[in-house]
C-alpha cells in the first residue's frame, strides 16, 4: 500500500513507542471532524463503530451499525485527513464468519473508504481473522479488555482484568494478537497496572482508553471530549470542551432572531446597483409587466398541457349474442 505525501507511516508508531513518545488517537465520524483532527496533530483517526451510538441514535450499543454505513463514514473522513493514519473499525458481524469474510470486509475498507488499516475487536476466533487480513497486506489494530461488540457477553459495559486470572489472560491476548500481526494494540477498560504490564510486554504500541497513563497513547471518542455527548459517560472520559450547550444556545438564538425578525439584518443581504434596482421597481409597476406574467403563466400552462399523453379512446363495444 503506497502511503500519500504527508501520511504518517504506520512503522512510525513503534518509533514513537521506542522514544517514549506519546502517539494520540482520536474517533471521527465526518469530513469536518478529520480536518479538525488534522489540523490540532492528532496521529490516528479511528472511525469507530461508537458511531452507531454518536451519530446514528443508537441507544448503548455499537451492535447496529453496518458496513455500508461505516464505509460511507470512513470515506468522509479519508477524503479529508492526510497526515493521520486513518483507521476503519470493523463492525459486528462483518468478521466473525469467516477469514474470508473478514478479508473482503477489509478489502472495501481499504478500496472503498481509503482507510490506511483496520480494526477488530478480541483475541481467540479473531486471531485467525488478524492472520488473514494482515496476509492481504492490510494492517491491523487489535483490541482487548472491554470489547463493546461482545459486551453483553462480557457482562455489560464493565471492567475486564480486575482478578489475576482475568489480567493474566489479557496479557496472553495482547502477546497473540501482535504475534498474529496487529501493529497496534487498544486496551479498554483494564486497570492500571495490567495495561503498563501489557505495555511493557509488547513490542507494538498500546492505544489505551480508561488503561491509565502507562499505555503508548489515548484515544478517546470525540463526541465525549468535545462535550457533545449527553447523560452518562464512562469514568475515563474527560471533557476538554462543552459544545452541546453552546451549539444549543446558538441555534435558540437563531430560533430567537428569525421570530422576532432581528435576522437577517442589512449585512446579511445582497444589493444591486441603484439604476437597476430603479429599472426593475419601475418595470415591475407597469401594466404591461402584469400582463407579460400572465401570459407567460399561460404559455407555461399551455406547454405542460401539452406534453400531458392523450386519453385513450376505449375500443367501440361489439353487439354479442345472447346466451
Amino acid at each position: 500500500m503506497s502511503v500519500p505525501q504527508g501520511k504518517l507511516a504506520l512503522p512510525k508508531l513503534a518509533e514513537m513507542k521506542q522514544r517514549g513518545e506519546r502517539i494520540v488517537m482520536v474517533t471521527a465520524y465526518d469530513a469536518p471532524g478529520a480536518r479538525f483532527a488534522e489540523d490540532a496533530g492528532i496521529d490516528i483517526i479511528l472511525v469507530g463503530d461508537t458511531a452507531a451510538m454518536v451519530v446514528l441514535g443508537h441507544e448503548g450499543t455499537t451492535v447496529p451499525v453496518t458496513m455500508d454505513e461505516m464505509i460511507f463514514l470512513t470515506r468522509t473522513v479519508a477524503r479529508a485527513a492526510k497526515r493521520p493514519i486513518v483507521i476503519g473499525d470493523m463492525p459486528f458481524g462483518s468478521y466473525q464468519v469467516s477469514d474470508e469474510a473478514a478479508v473482503e470486509n477489509a478489502i472495501r475498507f481499504v478500496k472503498e473508504a481509503g482507510a490506511d488499516a483496520v480494526k477488530l475487536e478480541g483475541a481467540g476466533p479473531s486471531l485467525p481473522r488478524v492472520q488473514a487480513i494482515v496476509g492481504a497486506g492490510i494492517p491491523v489494530m487489535g483490541h482487548v479488555g472491554l470489547t463493546p461488540q461482545s459486551a453483553t457477553m462480557l457482562g455489560g459495559f464493565k471492567t475486564q482484568g480486575k482478578t489475576a486470572e482475568a489480567a493474566l489472560r489479557l496479557v496472553d491476548e495482547a502477546r497473540a494478537l501482535e504475534a498474529a500481526g496487529c501493529f497496534a494494540v487498544v486496551l479498554e477498560a483494564v486497570p492500571a497496572p495490567v495495561a503498563a504490564v501489557i505495555t511493557e510486554t509488547l513490542s507494538v504500541p498500546t492505544i489505551g482508553i480508561g488503561a491509565g497513563p502507562e499505555c503508548d497513547g489515548q484515544v478517546l471518542v470525540y463526541h465525549d471530549l468535545l462535550g457533545l455527548s449527553e447523560g452518562h459517560l464512562p469514568r475515563f472520559v474527560k471533557r476538554y470542551a462543552n459544545l452541546s450547550r453552546e451549539i444549543r444556545d446558538a441555534l435558540e438564538h437563531y430560533a430567537d432572531d428569525v421570530r422576532s425578525g432581528a435576522f437577517p439584518q442589512e449585512q446579511h443581504t445582497y444589493e444591486m446597483p441603484a439604476e437597476e434596482l430603479e429599472a426593475f421597481e419601475r418595470a415591475s409597476r407597469s401594466p404591461s409587466t402584469s400582463s407579460a406574467s400572465a401570459q407567460a403563466r399561460n404559455a407555461s400552462s399551455s406547454t405542460t398541457k401539452a406534453q400531458l399523453p392523450a386519453p385513450r379512446s376505449e375500443p367501440p363495444l361489439r353487439k354479442t349474442s345472447s346466451p
